[in-house]
């Protein structure tokens, strides 16, 4: 589990064809090689990705990971080449702060970015999501975009906006984003399991 909270960023180093529908992607990072352990769990740009190898590649230190084919077509990650940033986010531990929302790093689908306004000190996004997705997306709900917990302003249909404060433009990916950009989106927990619930109910 993660909390939406970017805690570094990184950016691919290599892309590599490692089977049909499988890339091993290397993302250097600021991370202490020595705290990244094989088989634990970073997300990037709000993709879960389980670590097969870590070290340092010259003076940087790097991460390695597999991507399957189901993440390939559900994500960006399908478009990913060198020299694309990522945002990253280390795995929740018990006794963290959990200064975000729950997010599993499941990405549900990819939004796109369709107005960015640049206000005094901060930006609004305009995004469109997945028709499929539009239901659970709510005002005053939260959402994470490529990663970052964020809470929605306005919802129109499929539409909806984010406000972007100063910290975290200059922390994330998000300082450098445009209109037609593609975002990994996942929806809130409590909604998803809200929506399934009333599915069941008796009608």
């Amino acid at each position: 589990m993660f909390t939406g909270i970017i805690n570094g960023l990184g950016d691919i180093l290599e892309v590599r064809e490692k089977a049909e529908g499988l890339r091993r992607v290397t993302v250097g990072c600021g991370y202490d090689p020595d705290s990244i352990d094989v088989g634990a769990s970073i997300a990037c740009s709000g993709i879960c990705l389980t670590v097969v190898e870590r070290g340092l590649t010259g003076n940087r230190s790097f991460f390695t990971v597999d991507a399957a084919a189901e993440t390939l077509r559900m994500t960006t990650a399908g478009a990913w080449r060198s020299g694309v940033r990522l945002n990253l986010e280390r795995a929740l531990r018990l006794g963290d702060e959990l200064g975000g929302h729950m997010v599993s790093g499941h990405v549900d689908g990819v939004a796109e970015l369709i107005a960015r306004e640049n206000l005094p000190d901060m930006a609004r996004l305009t995004l469109r999501a997945p028709a499929a997705l539009a239901r659970f997306i709510a005002p005053k709900g939260s959402v994470a975009l490529d990663g970052v917990s964020l809470t929605v302003n306005e919802v129109d249909g499929a539409t909806f906006s984010v406000l972007i404060i100063p910290h975290t433009l200059n922390v994330t990916t998000f300082g450098s984003l445009q209109s037609g950009a593609k975002m990994n989106l996942e929806i809130d927990l409590i909604a998803r399991y809200a929506a399934r619930l009333l599915e069941t109910l008796p009608r």
